[in-house]
């Protein structure tokens, strides 16, 4: 009786680099994007962020607002729908903040008044009308909910308490527009700061309300500040270029120049150790807080103006990616949830590691986990053994696939058909498969034979597209030498192989040059590391 013939098994190639980074991966699961256009296509100019509430037992903001043109529009965090739209203004709203427990919202406008409003019923709390300039920022105190801040063109920025009638302080100082301005957060919560289009940033104390207390500056308009958590350091968007500020030292640490153009919009993200920032060149970056390298990025339609990542739950992890563009859309994408948030501790764990230097030992640890398939048997519910019930059953042969028409060929040994049969489907993994299966049985040089200028095309063309491939790199070489050793002499007869073969010669050579360039570099951190120590 004669032994079955089974198939061919298909080869195995080693994985290749993976193409995206962890971080990448984790900013590509916002999806599920919403797309919502502006009721009159203006701008979307600002994004508020709900802040966490002060204490465990207040509650939380469960809303964001978006501002555009003369209205102020109210989305939940939960369900991303359209709660409310307030449209009670004279002129363009700017910056509506909503307060941490989601019950008030401040608004300025063009005409320089500021609204405070009850979110439930949109009614007028509050008119002030001391700024005679467009108002642009309007901010609640992170530690006093009847405290808030206002920036305005006519120069001045403004402290408000909600049962007062005009402003508690006035900051007189900047020489043109202020944009842009913010409370600093922990234990400067006291302090403010803002930005102008006199290219400074200054820092203000109530205590000494005459002068700032700090000046940095800049090239070119600040656009917008972020107080980092910690107080003690200050972003500032200045053209395309971030500046990272520190207040104890009194001078910039680092200038990120990541932007091709102004930089517009700077936000938080994955509990404070992440910074986005949003430009003109619809880019969106992110920022690792401890050496102030990019990690991801995404390209948006249309210019960025405003952006936020809102948190949601006790944990406030990242839950939308809310972004405001010149063009009058909103996009808001949502991250997936379940598998993902196994997936962020995982990289929050390499992450770590890799701070410390312990990335090897991680990826030791990974490759000793336990099998598929052993809780089953550490419960024993895969034994088998004395006790267990002995059925015999007729040997039955387990049905196997039908043999594709080129596993017939090799068999066979029509290697020439069986070559250019395979090449007509253009499966990769199958190609592999045959080409390594003529290697084994010395037969590449029997499928290469005899061939004439319309049957040699495929395979070159499959060898000049892979050949830069490490993974079939070997591959490539074997059946390229091969092929120069059987046609060499008939080079000039045909104007196709011709032109093949020089391209199968510019992509060598571009290999040859990079693997060249690629040892310099070695060389040179090599030089670098030794000097180091």
């Amino acid at each position: 009786m004669s032994a079955p013939v089974l198939p061919l098994q298909p080869v195995k190639l080693t994985p290749g680099p993976s193409p995206l980074t962890p971080e990448q991966t984790y900013w590509r699961t916002f999806k599920s994007q919403l797309l919502i256009p502006s009721p009159a296509n203006n701008p979307v100019t600002h994004i508020s962020n709900p802040l966490p509430p002060l204490n465990v037992l207040a509650s939380a903001s469960d809303h964001f607002a978006v501002t555009t043109g003369t209205r102020v529009q109210i989305f939940s965090v939960r369900n991303r729908k359209l709660v409310k739209t307030i449209s009670r203004f004279d002129d363009i709203a700017h910056g509506a903040e909503i307060r941490r427990d989601g019950r008030v919202m401040v608004v300025g406008d063009e005409s320089g008044a500021i609204q405070v409003f009850d979110i439930s019923s949109r009614a007028i709390l509050k008119t002030w009308k001391e700024h005679k300039q467009p108002v642009w920022t309007t901010k609640f105190s992170p530690t006093e909910p009847t405290t808030l801040m206002s920036t305005s063109d006519d120069r001045t920025v403004r402290l408000w308490d909600l049962p007062s009638q005009e402003s508690t302080v006035t900051f007189a100082g900047h020489q043109d527009y202020i944009r842009n301005g913010a409370f600093l957060p922990g234990q400067a919560s006291g302090l403010l700061v803002s930005g102008s289009y006199d290219q400074t940033v200054r820092l203000w104390d109530p205590r000494t309300a005459t002068n700032a207390v700090m000046t940095f500056k800049h090239s070119a308009p600040v656009e917008d500040v972020l107080p980092m958590p910690s107080g003690t350091t200050v972003l500032a968007a200045a053209d395309n270029q971030i500046s990272v500020l520190d207040l104890v030292a009194a001078r910039p640490l680092q200038l990120l120049k990541n932007h091709q153009k102004t930089v517009t919009s700077l936000c938080l993200a994955s509990n404070n150790t992440r910074v986005v920032s949003g430009g003109l060149d619809g880019h969106l970056k992110v920022f690792e807080t401890i050496a102030w390298n990019v990690l991801a990025g995404s390209k948006y339609s249309s210019p960025i103006l405003s952006l936020s990542v809102i948190g949601s739950g006790t944990a406030r992890e990242d839950r939308h990616l809310v972004v405001g563009m010149q063009s009058g859309n909103l996009s808001i994408k949502t991250r997936l949830s379940g598998q993902q948030k196994v997936k962020e501790r995982e990289r929050q764990k390499e992450m770590q590691a890799l701070i410390e230097g312990r990335i090897e030992e991680l990826d030791r640890k990974k490759a000793k986990k336990r099998p598929k398939g052993w809780e089953k048997r550490l419960r024993g519910q895969d034994f088998i053994g004395e006790g267990a019930d002995i059925i015999i059953e007729g040997r039955t042969r387990k049905s196997h696939k039908k043999p594709k028409p080129w596993e017939g060929l090799l068999r066979r040994g029509k290697y020439v058909a069986a070559l250019d049969e395979v090449l007509k489907g253009r499966h990769l993994p199958d190609v592999i498969t045959l080409l390594t299966a003529l290697r084994h049985r010395s037969a590449m040089r029997t499928a290469l034979s005899g061939r004439d200028d319309v049957s040699l095309q495929p395979i070159f063309k499959w060898v000049c597209m892979h050949i830069t491939n490490p993974r079939y790199v070997n591959l490539c070489v074997d059946i390229g030498m091969l092929i120069v050793d059987l046609y060499s002499a008939h080079m000039g007869e045909s104007p196709q192989i011709d032109r093949l073969m020089a391209r199968l010669h510019r992509a060598v050579r571009m290999e040859v040059e990079r693997s060249q360039q690629a040892w310099q570099t070695e060389g040179m951190l090599g030089m670098l590391v030794n000097s180091g120590e």
